[in-house]
């Protein structure tokens, strides 16, 4: 799950950097509230990579997920890209959750039949 959420929070690093160089254009935000908020989402995103093992990991990407859909207030192209992060990051927490039993399986049937079969020598 660590890989695939992981590479979620970083394109949204990139996505997010990017809408704060979209809201600099609009005259009713100050650039430095705008790169105040981008810049903290921006620290999350990173953060978050290497939280996602740790209790509330992933509950802190939903936030930031949320986060990422409500920023489309104040560049609405925000509200596609928030979403289909959004999915990406269900997608990425799921199948991941998946592809790691599924390798403890593997693991454990490989180790059953190590201990299983005589040793060659």
């Amino acid at each position: 799950m660590r890989t695939l959420a992981a590479s979620t929070l970083i394109g949204e690093f990139f996505v997010i950097g990017f809408a704060g160089l979209v809201a600099m254009k609009d005259d009713s935000l100050s650039m430095g509230t705008v790169w105040t908020v981008c810049g903290i989402a921006m620290a999350l995103s990173l953060l978050l990579c290497g939280m996602l093992t740790r209790p509330g990991g992933v509950q802190l990407g939903w936030a930031l997920q949320i986060g990422l859909v409500v920023s489309g207030f104040f560049v609405p192209m925000m509200f596609i890209l928030g979403v289909s992060f959004a999915g990406l990051w269900w997608a990425s927490v799921h199948y991941g959750r998946k592809i790691d039993e599924a390798k403890a399986h593997w693991a454990a049937q490989a180790e059953q039949s190590a201990a299983g079969s005589p040793d060659p020598a």
